[in-house]
This record gives C-alpha cells, structure tokens and sequence, in this order.
C-alpha cells in the first residue's frame, strides 16, 4: 500500500505562525499586567517605610534630646539639632542623638528630605515629622506623618 501524499495524512512537526503569535500576544499581556502592578508593589513598600520612620525611628532620639535639654529642637533647629549641638546648647547637648551616614540625615524613599516642625500644626503639643510623599510636595494629601 502506497502512502497517501495529501496534506490531510501528513505528520505535523511544530507550531504554525498562528500559535506562536497567539503565544506571543499572551505573553504581553501578561507581562504588561506585571509592570503595571510593581509600582504599586513597591509604591507600598516606599510608603511604608516612611511611615516606620516618622512614627517609630527617631521618636526615642527626639525624646532623649528632650529629657537632657528640656524640650524638642525648634523648627529652625530642626532634626539637625540631633547630629550637632545647637548653638547656645552645647553644654546640655549629650549627642549625637541618632547615627548618621556621614553626618548627613536620612532622606524618605523619594529622595527628599524629612521635614520636622516643632510646635507642630498637626500635633500642637508636639513635634510634626513628615515626608512629603510621592508627590514630594508639603502639606498635600500624600503627606506621611506621625499624626
């Protein structure tokens, strides 16, 4: 018996254009899903670092500064005044109260600056510390506080 040469009876040995398209299309969306998702995975993860920072991290340093020189740094001082003695305090000053990177303060996950007031507009018998969030911008919506 003859083997039959129509395309019918063939053997298929791949994938056609078809599939490998179709493959690659899911691949994609699947992959845009993805990147879409790592900025609020990591957009969480910036936002909750902040947020131990102001609430937790430099609460014992700023009340140590306070048990020795019988208040909180002032605004203008700001969380400087936990690194290096302010002017006029050096003799109840016992710091550095916090370690640093060579001598330079931490920065929230964006880059910026923390920023501290004392007395502070959202807690008026304490201090306010705060970033400025990812809009880096004060006093918006975004902001990450001890309050």
């Amino acid at each position: 018996m003859t083997q039959s040469r129509h395309p019918a009876h063939r053997l298929r040995k791949g994938f056609t254009m078809l599939e490998i398209l179709i493959t690659i299309a899911i691949m994609a969306m699947l992959i845009g899903v993805v990147v879409q998702n790592l900025d609020k995975f990591f957009g969480q993860g910036q936002e909750g670092a902040a947020k131990v920072f102001v609430k937790s991290s430099l609460e014992a340093p700023l009340m140590s500064y306070r048990s020795h020189l019988g208040d909180y740094p002032s605004t203008e001082e700001g969380l400087n005044a936990l690194v290096t003695a302010p002017e006029g305090k050096a003799d109840r000053w016992r710091g550095p109260y916090v370690k640093t990177s060579g001598g330079k303060l931490f920065d929230d996950p964006w880059g910026e600056a923390y920023l501290y007031r004392y007395p502070g507009t959202k807690n008026p018998d304490s201090y306010d510390l705060f970033s400025k969030g990812r809009d880096k911008q004060p006093d918006t919506a975004d902001d990450i506080g001890n309050w």
